[in-house]
């Protein structure tokens, strides 16, 4: 068979020097029932899911020359259930933040909330409708560090109150990363994400708009989780929210940002999908 032609969301050989020791571990640790090594190649599998990733397509076309469907499903599902995909992207995180100068575990962090329409065939159960912003789907929860890496990401149904999802995202940040002392978030996070960041040994400042500022006004530090939904929007699969589970779409985030930071310590150009 021959070498098919690389898509542009392909792992490159320097990109995939820095994933592979992760999945070659987990590889180790599962081999096969009948003791094969595989059919596909985990290359190719990571392949497909950030072609899918940056595309947005659904699994069933995926493209005839990566592997199957439900090859690629399982292991997304496997990788998520098991943290495979979190603990890719935290080790990625951690070589970037080295390479900025800072130590591997942030001390301050920064929350936001982003609503996003539902897809249908996505569980009622698990979507609502943001009032605020009248967007029927999910919510989308980040804490971020200074650099707009991501720290943790919850998904809710979009009623939820961005209190509760402050919350949610606290907590994963103290089990996580225990130097986490200070949080900053905008006005519509509330007393309660505040008591509850005391409780958990984390002061939360919530930073006000400036009454006089007209239109965007970007605010300091704070400007860095709006930069990061920002770059999440590069990824058609995080446009809208397609996934059944909530843990699912919280693993499209980390696969996102684990593709960015594999560009970031490569130096490799992320390709737009915008028309020249």
């Amino acid at each position: 068979m021959s070498e098919r032609q690389p898509y542009k969301s392909d792992l490159s050989d320097e990109r995939w020097a820095l994933v592979e020791p992760v999945i070659s571990a987990w590889k180790a640790r599962h081999p096969s029932v009948s003791g094969h090594s595989g059919r596909y190649e985990m290359r190719e599998i990571v392949n497909a899911l950030l072609y899918q990733s940056r595309t947005g397509c659904q699994w069933d076309y995926l493209p005839h020359d990566l592997p199957p469907p439900g090859a690629v499903k399982y292991y997304f599902c496997t990788w998520r259930d098991d943290g495979t995909d979190k603990l890719i992207h935290d080790l990625l995180r951690w070589k970037v933040r080295e390479r900025n100068g800072r130590l591997e575990d942030p001390s301050l962090v920064v929350l936001d909330t982003q609503s996003l329409h539902a897809a249908a065939g996505v569980p009622a159960s698990t979507t609502g409708r943001d009032a605020n912003k009248k967007v029927p789907g999910r919510k989308r929860a980040l804490a971020v560090d200074v650099l707009g890496l991501v720290i943790a990401a919850v998904v809710l149904p979009a009623c939820a109150h961005d209190n509760a999802a402050g919350i949610v995202l606290l907590d994963k940040v103290a089990a996580d990363n225990a130097t986490v002392v200070k949080a900053l978030v905008d006005q519509g996070f509330k007393n309660s994400v505040v008591d509850h960041g005391r409780k958990l040994g984390i002061e939360v400042e919530v930073v006000k708009r400036n009454p006089d500022d007209v239109g965007f006004v970007p605010q300091a530090k704070r400007w860095v989780v709006e930069q990061t939904n920002g770059i999440l929007m590069f990824f058609r699969r995080l446009v809208r929210d397609y996934e059944h589970l909530a843990s699912s779409a919280e693993s499209r985030v980390y696969w996102a940002i684990s593709d960015v930071m594999t560009r970031r310590l490569t130096g490799t150009v992320t390709p737009t999908w915008r028309c020249a």
